[in-house]
């Protein structure tokens, strides 16, 4: 199987503050590849790494079969970049900000309009407003043409959809699946996990580490533990009384409920005693799935 990206030991540091630690991996052709972590993890920077924009310290790093630093001119020919943060010229139009990007790719936007069409054709009524007016969805679409404008075979996106409504975001991913048809390698950070959940694999990144690579459900499949949740009207005084109880493993706030982990993976008349005792009279236990963040917790408080 062609390897659109091949990284082999890959390490960078600014002064004493080491960014990417020993990071290898591979994303195979056509794969929308994702890249879980917090902020600081060392994504963004391992993202310059794979556009050229930045050299690693020690490692290697093939993409598209090229080499990062030697062959760099043609790669920046087949790459599509989407920072984090709206990048694109806010005093130019929509219309001209594409064209700016088309031109500077030696294409025109009719010769690649195909590709873009089914992003372009929300924005292409307003192609007369200044990006810098858009609506965020709208930004979020137009820089996602700019970078699409010139057919690269890799697209490179650093959490494209934060700060984006819960619509829009939906949206952004139905049109990256469609992009398979066209055969791009799409890699993507995201700090949503029902995003993760629509990428082939994952690889979950923190402290410039990678902790672990794998399919979406089967990172989840990982998990060690039996899974509780538990409520109550009370939830940070829940949260206190479960670390506080013998047998609890971990427990963290997890939307409206607490997800909690028991030595012994089951929960006994003792535990009700124990909440009752801290004032909790309401509390209602359950078994849950793992989800890919309970993995990734687990993940980072293992001892090394």
């Amino acid at each position: 199987m062609y390897k659109t990206i091949e990284s082999s030991g890959i390490s960078k540091s600014f002064g004493p503050t080491k960014a990417l630690d020993e990071i290898s991996f591979s994303v195979n052709e056509s794969e929308v590849f994702g890249f879980i972590g917090p902020d600081g993890a060392g994504k963004t920077t391992l993202f310059r790494i794979i556009t050229t924009l930045l050299l690693p310290d020690k490692g290697e790093i093939k993409v598209l079969g090229l080499d990062c630093k030697a062959d760099y001119k043609k790669l920046r020919k087949n790459i599509g970049y989407m920072p984090g943060r709206f990048s694109l010229y806010q005093d130019l139009t929509v219309e001209e900000n594409l064209n700016f990007y088309a031109t500077v790719f030696g294409t025109t936007i009719e010769e690649n309009y195909d590709l873009i069409s089914d992003i372009y054709s929300h924005i292409e009524p307003f192609k007369k407003r200044l990006a810098g007016k858009l609506s965020g969805g709208m930004k979020q679409k137009l820089a996602l043409s700019c970078a699409l404008i010139h057919k690269p075979e890799l697209l490179v996106l650093d959490e494209p959809t934060t700060g984006v409504d819960a619509v829009s975001r939906s949206e952004f991913w139905d049109m990256l699946a469609k992009l398979r048809q066209h055969k791009i390698t799409i890699l993507v950070s995201t700090p949503y996990m029902d995003e993760a959940m629509r990428c082939d694999r994952v690889a979950l990144i923190q402290g410039g580490k990678i902790l672990a690579i794998d399919t979406p459900q089967k990172i989840r499949e990982g998990f060690s533990k039996k899974l509780f949740s538990a409520r109550a009207s009370e939830k940070y005084k829940l949260i206190k009384a479960l670390k506080q109880f013998h047998n609890t493993l971990t427990a963290y706030p997890f939307g409206d409920s607490v997800h909690v982990t028991f030595m012994n993976d089951t929960i006994d008349d003792s535990l009700y005693d124990h909440l009752k005792t801290s004032g909790i009279n309401d509390a209602y236990i359950t078994e849950t799935e793992a989800g890919i963040e309970d993995r990734f917790l687990e993940l980072m408080n293992k001892p090394e």
